[in-house]
């Protein structure tokens, strides 16, 4: 895949969002005409000559060493999602880049002892995702908080429930993410920091491309190009049934099953969420049953979905 074009909207994006001033810079008053700094100026900042510069801004990055990268990213003052996306960029224009192998969510299948854990969370949802957002794999309390997902109408048969078609393309979306404006914009910057970790991600082209097609507040986020890691915070949300809860959640990568997270949704002890998180859970059992006390969790998302 040639990635010449992600190269050249990511860098000049970053480059024009940054003014003169921010890094020490004279505005340049009537006489400047482009948007944010000059590709002379990055240059400088970075210690390179504009002829470089100009051609890794042109989408040559591939043979661009480890230190000029760094120089870059400090040059246009990169966050640290973004300077892992450069490099991410940079790795997969090289010659000799391998790309990520990852499975497909169709033939994946979490290990026994994934299961057990999923079960063993019992005071909140806890699922398993890919970089496109795919749920892979979760415990009952995370069917029942994610049921609109689920239950999508856009979802094809045998295809996982994903988060982003959910919010991008399913209205009910609107409701059960107060702050939707923000959950779109984290949503799309995750996909893009996938694209640029796995670019030759058939699965993801798709997604992106489908939701790109149908979705012009999706459409206009991706051309923002901005990137997130996104690991620990807190959302609210408005559950169709139980109703606002302000949730902490904590992701964390499976170092045994590469490009996957686990994460974990709780409420603070002693406050209305936690009281709904106990509601939550009374329907979770009503609707989808208990073994032994505990929730439920089958092998898979897809193998829930057939036993219903």
């Amino acid at each position: 895949m040639d990635n010449r074009a992600e190269v050249r909207e990511f860098l000049t994006s970053r480059r024009e969002r940054i003014r003169p001033a921010d890094v020490g810079l004279p505005p340049g008053g009537g006489n400047r005409r482009v948007k944010g700094l000059r590709r002379t100026e990055v240059a400088v900042l970075a210690g390179i000559s504009v002829e470089y510069y100009t051609k890794l801004e042109r989408g040559q990055i591939g043979g661009a060493s480890p230190e000029v990268l760094e120089a870059l990213a400090t040059a246009l003052r990169l966050d640290e999602a973004e300077r892992a996306h450069l490099l991410d960029l940079a790795h997969a224009a090289s010659p000799v880049a391998r790309p990520h192998r990852r499975r497909s969510p169709k033939h994946w299948t979490p290990h026994e002892s994934l299961r057990w854990i999923l079960d063993a969370v019992t005071g909140g949802p806890a699922f398993v995702r890919n970089g496109r957002m795919d749920i892979l794999a979760a415990n009952t309390l995370a069917r029942a908080f994610y049921r609109d997902v689920f239950d999508s109408p856009g979802r094809a048969h045998g295809q996982p429930p994903n988060i982003a078609r959910h919010a991008f393309l399913d209205e009910r979306a609107l409701i059960f993410y107060p702050d939707w404006e923000g959950f779109a914009d984290i949503t799309v910057a995750i996909l893009r920091t996938e694209a640029g970790r796995d670019p030759h991600n058939k699965d993801l082209h798709d997604l992106i491309g489908e939701l790109s097609t149908r979705s012009d507040e999706f459409r206009t986020r991706w051309g923002q190009h901005n990137v997130r890691h996104h690991g620990s915070g807190f959302k609210t949300f408005h559950h169709p049934v139980i109703g606002d809860m302000t949730l902490a959640y904590e992701g964390m990568n499976l170092e045994a099953e590469r490009g996957l997270t686990l994460t974990i949704y709780t409420a603070e002890p002693d406050t209305s969420s936690a009281d709904r998180m106990q509601l939550l859970a009374s329907w979770a059992a009503s609707e989808y049953g208990t073994t032994d006390g505990g929730l439920r969790n089958s092998a898979s998302v897809e193998a829930q979905d057939s036993n219903k």
